[in-house]
Parts: C-alpha cells; structure tokens; sequence
C-alpha cells in the first residue's frame, strides 16, 4: 500500500532527480524519489544469491577431467567471477556457492569471498541432487528472497528492476527470459501476459511458443522450496510447473548480453563476443 506525503526539496536536488527521469525505467517524481530511498535503505535487491556449480562439465572433457568448469577463464576471469562482479554492482555480496565435482578445487580457488569483497558460503552435494535438490540443500540459508543462477552463463541483466517487477506482481518465483534466433536448444517460455504457462523443453524451431528462453537466473521467494521433492531433482521439472499452475510464476525479459558457455563452440563464443558489464 502506498501513502501520499508532501516534500520540499533545493531546486539544485529537484534538477538533478529530473535529469535522472527518462519515462520508462524512472517514470516521475514520486517514481525516482521511491527508487533511491529503496536504493538507501537497501530495499531494491535481494540479500543473497545461490551460485550453482555442482556439474561435472562431461562436455569439456578432457579438460575437466582435472579442472573444474567453474574455473575456466573468459577473458582473464572465471565465468564465476564474471557473476560475482554482476552481483557486486547491485551490492549483493552474501553469496552461497553449491559444489559437487571436485569441490574442493572450487573452495580452494574462490576462498571465503573476502578477496572479491563479497562473502561466500559453501554447501556440497555428495552425490548429485540437480539444481532444485542443490537448492534445498541450501534451504536452511534461504530465509529471505534470494537469486538462484547457473554457473557457466554470462549475463549482464539489471537485478534491481528485475527485483521490483518480481516484487510488484508478487511471483513465487520470476525466470530471466533472453531472446535466441533459434530457441530449439533451450527451454522456450509460453507466455500470458508476463505470467508464464509453461516451459516447452527443446522444440523445433517452427513449433517453439516464442523466442524467450529461461536465462538461467531466477528470483525466488523462500516458500517456493517447499515444493522441491526429496532427493534428485530440477527445478525446471519438478518445480516451475507446479508454480505455474498456480499461475506464481513470472518471465521477466530482459535485452542485455547472455552467453551461455555449456558447450566448448558456446564458450569459444563467449570468449570472442562478451563485452563486459555496463
């Protein structure tokens, strides 16, 4: 609920806040005097993020044989730290890493966090869970809204406006959606306003609802754990229909960069095209 109250402001503060107004991310006044007190008050973010990176990289082979995924480099820094500085930039800095293949690889490398400026928490599968059994693993750290994203995907993605859209349509959980000429590789959202219906898993390209695909970030809300099964499991599976039955679950589009380094010809196009974030 929103509450009209009554300002004075310098003439200088009022010139800078207009400069700022550009109709669509700061729509007035009231709209970028509400975005900066939330922006002070730490209110235009989640607290926490949940890295996963668990995988044992079965298509870089031989490489990972001996190294990890998560520490393959992308122009000097690992694909890892790239999301480390995405999350900087928006101030989260309480990080949970989820490990599996050659864990201790990953902690020996990235440490406590302190060298990144950020803290990082680790929990470890002993034998592998998927990305929703990762995330119920990590439940017990998960108190508040968090972000879940994949290890070995590059994106440059504004997290406070994703964080207000979630927020502002009251979603369980909201996927990242990027746009892909031929989506038939990925998970393609099929979409009733922003709420998504489902997600039709690798169609042919003539058959696909759209050229949206899940980004591999997400905003969840705590409760949505209580619907990932014991055991093995993926969220894109086990969880994301149940939600949107309910009609809880939400696509937010964004047109940033996205790299997806899964396979070496993606990580190899990685490499040459990303440019780094804004």
């Amino acid at each position: 609920m929103k509450e009209r109250i009554t300002i004075t402001l310098n003439k200088e503060i009022l010139a800078e806040l207009d400069k700022r107004i550009d109709g669509t991310k700061i729509k007035n006044r009231s709209h970028a005097i509400e975005l900066f007190l939330s922006r002070i008050l730490g209110n235009n973010r989640p607290k926490k993020a949940v890295l996963l990176l668990g995988g044992k990289g079965t298509r870089f082979r031989p490489i990972t044989y001996e190294l990890p995924k998560a520490l393959l480099p992308v122009q000097g820094m690992t694909v890892p730290e790239h999301l480390i500085a995405l999350f900087k930039k928006y101030h989260i800095t309480d990080l949970i890493f989820s490990v599996g293949y050659k864990a201790n690889k990953i902690k020996d490398y990235y440490g406590n966090g302190s060298k990144y400026g950020v803290r990082i928490t680790y929990v470890e599968e002993k034998e592998p869970l998927g990305s929703a059994g990762a995330l119920k693993l990590a439940g017990e750290l998960l108190k508040e809204t968090f972000i879940v994203t994949n290890g070995d995907e590059l994106k440059d993605i504004d997290l406070e406006e994703m964080y207000h859209f979630h927020k502002q349509n009251r979603a369980e959980v909201t996927v990242a959606l990027t746009t892909v000429n031929d989506p038939s590789a990925y998970g393609v959202a099929k979409l009733k306003g922003n709420r998504i219906l489902e997600f039709v898993e690798k169609p042919d390209k003539t058959d696909a609802p759209s050229n949206l695909i899940n980004s591999g970030l997400s905003i969840w809300e705590p409760m949505a754990l209580r619907l990932i099964p014991s055991g093995f499991s993926m969220y894109e599976k086990d969880v994301f229909p149940k939600l949107a039955r309910r009609q809880r679950l939400y696509g937010y589009p964004f047109s940033g960069q996205w790299f997806d380094t899964g396979t070496p010809e993606r990580y190899e196009k990685a490499i040459k095209e990303w440019k780094g974030l804004k």
